[in-house]
């Protein structure tokens, strides 16, 4: 009889659930001429407010690298990414061309970072 290799039957099935949730948060800030100079606003993360109204008393949230991102409004506008920055530590966000935004004007900065988790069950029969 010649050699041949004999393998097990195995019949498996694997049931993920993965659950992706954001955890969003809104800070609030109206424009003052004190944190513009120059075409470029600088905003300390103690001048934002958070959605209960309460002053920032510490750091941003940060975005998660490669699980979060930031959004920013200015007077309910959309700005492309490339316009403002945000400090590695939350300390405070920095708009570039921001002379022509007017003072009182309201900004709003979002960030979002995802948490996922994912639970797999597999069965197998043989």
């Amino acid at each position: 009889m010649a050699i041949q290799l004999f393998k097990l039957a195995i019949d498996a099935t694997t049931q993920t659930d993965v659950d992706v949730s954001p955890d969003i948060t809104n800070y609030f800030y109206l424009l003052n001429e004190d944190e513009r100079t120059a075409g470029v606003l600088t905003i300390p993360a103690t001048k934002f407010i958070d959605d209960a109204g309460n002053i920032m008393t510490d750091n941003l949230t940060t975005a998660t690298t490669d699980n979060g991102y930031y959004l920013l409004f200015i007077n309910g506008v959309l700005q492309q990414s490339s316009l403002y920055s945000v400090n590695t530590d939350g300390s405070q966000v920095t708009v570039n061309n921001a002379e022509t935004i007017p003072v009182g004007a309201p900004i709003t900065l979002i960030v979002t970072n995802f948490v996922p988790t994912a639970d797999s069950d597999t069965t197998i029969t043989t």
